[in-house]
């Protein structure tokens, strides 16, 4: 199995398609990347074309995980527009295929984004994860470490908020 990571700046229609597809098999196989199942690739668009206006204008920067060629899942690295920020970016909407879950290759992924992160001269990386879904450990695994928490902040149902689990890690 041959992996790569590499930083896409520029999104074609077909891997527009690859993306959106990805995106809605992943919401609605439960995962915490911004939706809650169901979803349709109707529901995900408009976000994934924001997402791609963002790339184009060079506000963000998708980390494409790639398995012996095809598309298996990706990241969104949201670049630092403040001066005083320079030295750091989020990280955004990181997935993995549904059926290639299992691989590693979320550690792939992730170590692909630390290093394109590096690339451009970034010190650290922060993000955010779903509170109840335990994945805070996975990330703990890779450096990062929590900084705080604001509960209620993701509302996934009526009576059914969760917190929203603030991490960085010094890359």
């Amino acid at each position: 199995m041959h992996t790569e990571v590499s930083p896409i700046v520029a999104v074609d229609e077909e891997l527009r398609s690859r993306l959106l597809a990805c995106w809605t098999d992943v919401s609605n196989a439960g995962g915490a990347v911004g939706f809650v199942p169901p979803v349709t690739t109707a529901d995900l668009a408009p976000h994934l074309d924001a997402v791609v206006e963002r790339v184009h204008r060079g506000r963000e920067l998708i980390a494409l995980l790639r398995v012996d060629g095809a598309v298996a899942g990706f990241a969104v690295l949201s670049l630092p527009m403040s001066p005083l920020r320079t030295h750091w970016a989020t990280v955004l909407r990181v997935q993995v295929h549904p059926d290639r879950q299992g691989q590693g290759l979320g550690r792939v992924l992730m170590t692909g984004v630390h290093d394109i992160a590096r690339e451009r001269g970034l010190e650290f990386l922060h993000l955010t994860v779903r509170g109840g879904t335990g994945i805070e450990a996975f990330y703990e695994g890779l450096g990062y470490r929590e900084f705080g928490r604001m509960p209620g902040a993701i509302r996934v149902a009526p009576g059914d908020d969760r917190e929203e689990i603030h991490l960085t890690c010094r890359l």
